[in-house]
């Protein structure tokens, strides 16, 4: 049997589509919504999902029977809204609570950054002064 037309090319053109049907461009940043008061909100989201798939031949001659089988999961999360009002545009963030205490050291990593290095310009700049 040639590698073209082996069915585990099935198998993988289908979860492909069915991965193409849930995730598209308006997954990320979704369909405006226009309030009564003219405020236009858009949605922002993060996206990520994993993909497996796998199969196996079984016998060596005529008639041999394949098995395969493929999964996929999506995680769609909001994280943030997009504010067009009176011809100006604000960025809404929606910060969930972390869950954990390694979520929660990951977020304040960059703030931490800042302040080091706000810290390290600052004496730099009295050292320099001095």
């Amino acid at each position: 049997m040639s590698e073209n037309n082996h069915p585990i090319n099935e198998v993988l053109q289908t979860t492909m589509n069915k991965i193409r049907e849930m995730v598209d461009a308006n997954t990320v940043v979704g369909q405006p919504i226009v309030t009564q008061d003219g405020v236009t909100l858009i949605p922002v989201s993060k996206l990520s999902f994993g993909f497996a798939t796998g199969g196996s031949d079984f016998g060596k001659a005529q008639p041999w029977c394949f098995g395969g089988g493929a999964g996929a999961g999506v995680n769609v999360m909001p994280i943030a809204f997009l504010i067009v009002k009176d011809g100006s545009v604000r960025l809404l963030p929606v910060a969930p609570p972390p869950g954990d205490t390694v979520s929660r050291v990951v977020d304040l990593v960059p703030e931490m950054f800042e302040r080091v290095t706000g810290y390290i310009d600052k004496k730099s700049a009295e050292g320099a002064v001095e």
